[in-house]
């Protein structure tokens, strides 16, 4: 018997869901939309809004559309130029099908493009879940992509996977739906390993992080199984159930509640959303390296104080996120920095009673306080 994964999933048990679109799923290979499909998954998301459940969509495809108008090579990935152009003029007609397709249902489109600063600054990550919460309870469907047109490689997701859980959390979600073009994690690649076989569902992400594949079967997505792999794990340390179930088929979710067929990773218990923020960021401007004494303190819930770290690596300013890795450089927090990297080198290692001679300013408690720290 197959078990029914999509239970978490569904409007009674989850309220306010992002679903994921891959760009195999809305984009032929022709470049032109799969309009079709992309209807009857609208029907789907007109349906859960009727039975009360409030639905964001991270809509992949604007640059495969675009290349297509402008007759770019690659699919539009030859350069970022290219992508970027791909994505400027791709995005507009996407926007249009969805918001024709959903104003056919009776629902109301909103736009929202999203740059990985935007959700990784903390005021502008705020400003960001304060118009999707609006926009959710007015019932409006939020249609979001990453802003591809004006995203370098520097300061970009690179892919919709790990997008949607950092929506997720902003909208304060309780579930993710990835529609992808395989239907869940398998024990190894099913295009090369006919042995291998479905995962269902996933307690310890590093149980199966080793089944991840970077394959990417129709080469117009990124990241491939790693990247969803990835968004899974920011998700659950957020508190959101993530599925990765099969798009092919049309109607998918109503196939995904029909058939429970996928990969559920089970969200961990939920974090406040400071934390979940601070756990599921993506980049960091520094590293601090601590001792065993310092690892085991923070396990139990105390601040980093500057006696237990032994190396500071990268530049920062106060305020800015890092990380925390133990001595066998595994990282296993990150926290916003009280210190500047110098000042912060100055004094790591040493005892608090040191750092006013040290600085030459009366030290903060912490380097790292506990209410500003997320354990990873």
């Amino acid at each position: 018997m197959v078990p029914d994964l999509s239970a978490p999933f569904s409007p009674a048990a989850c309220p306010r869901l992002v679903v994921k679109a891959g760009s195999a799923l809305l984009v032929a290979p022709n470049g032109t939309i799969r309009r079709d499909w992309l209807a009857s998954l609208v029907a789907d998301i007109a349906e859960r809004v009727g039975l009360g459940q409030q639905v964001a969509v991270v809509s992949s495809g604007a640059i495969a559309l675009g290349a297509r108008r402008l007759g770019l090579a690659k699919g539009g990935r030859a350069s970022l130029e290219d992508a970027q152009a791909a994505a400027a003029t791709g995005q507009i007609a996407l926007a249009g099908e969805w918001a024709s397709l959903l104003h056919d249902h009776g629902l109301v489109a909103a736009q929202m493009l999203l740059t990985l600063d935007d959700l990784e600054d903390r005021r502008r990550y705020l400003n960001a879940a304060a118009t999707l919460d609006r926009l959710l309870r007015l019932g409006v469907v939020p249609i979001v992509n990453e802003n591809d047109s004006v995203a370098t490689e520097e300061i970009r997701f690179g892919d919709n996977d790990r997008l949607a859980a950092r929506v997720a959390g902003a909208a304060m979600a309780q579930g993710v739906v990835l529609l992808s073009d395989v239907d869940g994690l398998y024990t190894a690649n099913p295009a090369s390993d006919p042995a291998a076989t479905l995962i269902p569902r996933v307690d310890r992400i590093a149980d199966v992080a080793a089944a991840a594949d970077r394959h990417s079967a129709s080469g117009m997505g990124t990241g491939g199984m790693v990247a969803k792999v990835e968004a899974a794990r920011m998700a659950v340390a957020a508190g959101v159930h993530l599925a990765i179930a099969s798009g092919r088929p049309l109607h998918p979710l109503r196939h995904f509640d029909e058939t429970g067929r996928g990969t559920h990773f089970v969200a961990a218990n939920g974090a406040p959303a400071r934390k979940a923020w601070l756990r599921g960021g993506l980049t960091a401007r520094g590293v601090v390296h601590v001792d065993a004494g310092a690892v085991r303190a923070l396990a139990s819930g105390n601040s980093l104080l500057a006696a237990g770290a032994t190396r500071i690596e990268g530049q920062f300013a106060r305020g800015d996120l890092v990380q925390i890795a133990g001595p066998d450089g595994h990282r296993i927090a990150r926290g916003l920095i009280e210190y500047g990297h110098v000042d912060a080198a100055r004094i790591a290692g040493r005892r608090s009673d040191d750092h006013a001679a040290l600085l030459g300013y009366a030290p903060r408690s912490a380097l790292v306080h506990r209410n500003h720290m997320a354990l990873l």
